[in-house]
Order: C-alpha cells, then structure tokens, then sequence
C-alpha cells in the first residue's frame, strides 16, 4: 500500500514540492553559511518525493539525547530557517493540502501536506527514518521513563 501512496504522492504533485526543498537546499549551499540547512532541505526534499512509510522525528526522540540540532543552537537555526525559507515552503505545503482537500480522495495526500508543513516551519534537529523504527524509539524511550520513575520510589 506504501509504494501505492507514493508513487501517487510522487506523480500527482509531490515531486513539484520535493524539488521546491531541493531548489530552497540549493540556495542555502549558495550562501556557505546555509550549507546545515541546505543539507537539511535535500534529506526532507527526499523524504517529500517518497512520503508514506517514513516520518520525521526529533534526534533527541531517536537517541534519547541532546545535539547541536536539538539544543539551543538549533533554535536559533530554526528560527532563522523559519524567516528565510521555511514559511514559504510552509505556505506551498498548506496550498497544495488545499488542493488535495477539495478532492475526497485526495484527503491522506493533504494531510500529508500539512505534516510536511509543520516540518517546513522548524527542520533543523529533525531526522527521517521509517515507522517502524520511530515506533521501536519511542517505545524504548517510554520504557527507560518508567524505570527511571520506577527507581525513584
């Protein structure tokens, strides 16, 4: 069902999004100083060819720790992104959920859309993998707040 969705994702419009991140990871390669970004954008441009199957997460959410991207420096890095190029790849991601709305059919490629929005408006600390292991990561994480909880009393 996977490959279903995506290659109808991919064919009915995803693939004019997908390059939008890659033209905006282009333009950040450009200005040196945007490289992080810009390798973000290609990562997330991937992800929005091929969506279904594979979700963003926190890296903190993943190894249960903090990094440069999910610390401090990536607020900043996100609040900069969210001027420069995120609102508008966020802007392109609410219209063309709009526009999969108006179909009934088109219903999981706008939510798809919008979850691709939010991811637009603050990338930098974020990571794709698929389902399975974001389940297997907050499942373990879950696991190590109980025992730890567990411990304390």
């Amino acid at each position: 069902m996977r490959a279903i969705l995506n290659f109808l994702w991919f064919v009915l419009g995803g693939v004019f999004m997908g390059l939008g991140w890659w033209l905006a990871g282009a333009v950040a390669f450009l200005t040196i100083v945007g490289i992080p970004w810009g390798k973000a954008c290609f990562v997330i441009g991937q992800f929005t060819f091929l969506p279904f199957g594979r979700e963003a997460v926190s890296r903190k959410e993943l190894n249960n720790r903090d990094d440069i991207g999910t610390g401090g420096l990536g607020l900043v890095g996100n609040i900069l992104w969210f001027v420069f190029a995120g609102i508008w790849l966020a802007i392109g991601h609410v219209l063309s959920a709009i526009a999969c709305f108006i179909t009934i059919i088109g219903i999981p490629f706008g939510v798809q859309h919008l979850k691709l929005a939010g991811i637009a408006l603050a990338p930098i600390g974020k990571t794709i993998v698929t389902k399975e292991v974001a389940a297997a990561a907050r499942k373990q994480n879950a696991e190590e707040l109980v025992t730890a909880l567990n411990s304390r009393h």
